[in-house]
């Protein structure tokens, strides 16, 4: 099992890049190719895809780990509402809007979106089939090195004081039992990557979206990091880092990530949803909360669809803009 959490208790295959980053070239299909590939096929893409670039951007290789480590064991944290108040794509893409990359009034477009989803609560497979196909057209042509450098300074701005305190103690507890620590997220992997490194974890499994001699091509490969794709991801890691998923532990906020969370031996849910703490009611899993009050009810942009629905949101709002 994993480590037991005592704080805020409540029962209940890409090439590296140079610099660290994860390049892929021509692995990414075209929405036609996508139409014929099953989701669970596009789920085992996104993982693998996902735990390679993980694994290519090195952040903690297995031989560095200090003497008295538990190379088997680790713990995976979602990122939004769980490690992070709100979504961290949409900080981003705040920060993004205050660069002019598009219009304060097309970021409240992707909000009202967001809220209606919010509101409606259920998944549409129509609707994430057009956000699979439109998410980070945003940014492309842009070079990756351009939007690793802005996801540094809006880190800085927008996210820091944003991170759950109980979450990244929780984080910490794991790295002092001497395990490794990774975010699971449907963000981007080069921003997942970013706000690891400054909470001091291991690294990061997040949505991989193509590049091509340094400039993103504005496709994914596979599928956005999201639901089973998480699952696949964590698997496909625990494969290349030898570990032991029944020693593991996850933590999450969302329902949609009930597949991750049942891979490991230790469940963990945080700030839930209330689909997943009936769900960790029913299975036993622990539940920690570190909301209190009206902080509690202004979560902020959830993020039940991820990257995909706000790069998604977010390129429609640029093609209508545009036209």
């Amino acid at each position: 099992m994993g480590v037991e959490p005592e704080v805020g208790v409540e029962q209940g295959e890409p090439q590296a890049a140079a610099s660290g980053r994860a390049e892929v070239a021509g692995v990414a299909e075209s929405s036609e190719v996508m139409e014929g590939v099953t989701a669970l096929d596009r789920a085992q893409r996104a993982g693998e895809a996902s735990a390679a670039a993980a694994v290519a951007a090195g952040e903690t290789p297995v031989e560095e780990v200090p003497g008295g480590a538990d190379l088997t064991a680790a713990a995976f944290f979602d990122v939004d509402n769980t490690m992070m108040v709100g979504a961290s794509i949409f900080h981003f893409a705040r920060g993004l809007a205050a660069r002019k990359f598009f219009t304060t009034s097309d970021l409240a477009g992707f909000a009202w979106q967001q809220l209606k989803f919010r509101i409606g609560g259920r998944e549409d497979k129509t609707g994430i089939a057009g956000h699979r196909d439109t998410a980070l057209s945003f940014v492309a042509g842009r070079p990756v090195d351009e939007v690793v450098s802005l996801g540094e300074e809006i880190y800085d701005e927008l996210m820091a004081d944003r991170i759950w305190a109980g979450t990244r103690a929780l984080a910490q507890m794991h790295l002092d039992a001497g395990q490794r620590v990774w975010l699971v997220t449907a963000t981007p992997v080069e921003l997942a990557l970013i706000i690891a490194r400054r909470l001091g974890l291991t690294g990061a499994l997040g949505t991989v979206a193509e590049s091509v001699d340094g400039h993103y091509t504005g496709r994914l490969v596979g599928d956005i990091l999201h639901g089973p794709a998480k699952a696949h991801a964590v698997r496909a890691l625990a494969v290349t880092e030898g570990l032991d998923l029944r020693r593991c532990t996850a933590y999450s906020d969302s329902v949609n990530d009930v597949p991750m969370l049942s891979a490991v031996g230790t469940a963990v849910a945080v700030n839930p949803d209330s689909e997943l703490r009936d769900v960790a009611k029913e299975k036993d899993w622990q539940i920690r909360d570190f909301r209190t009050g009206r902080r509690a009810a202004r979560i902020g942009v959830p993020s039940v669809l991820g990257a995909g629905a706000v790069a998604g949101a977010i390129a429609v709002a640029l093609a209508n803009r545009r036209r």
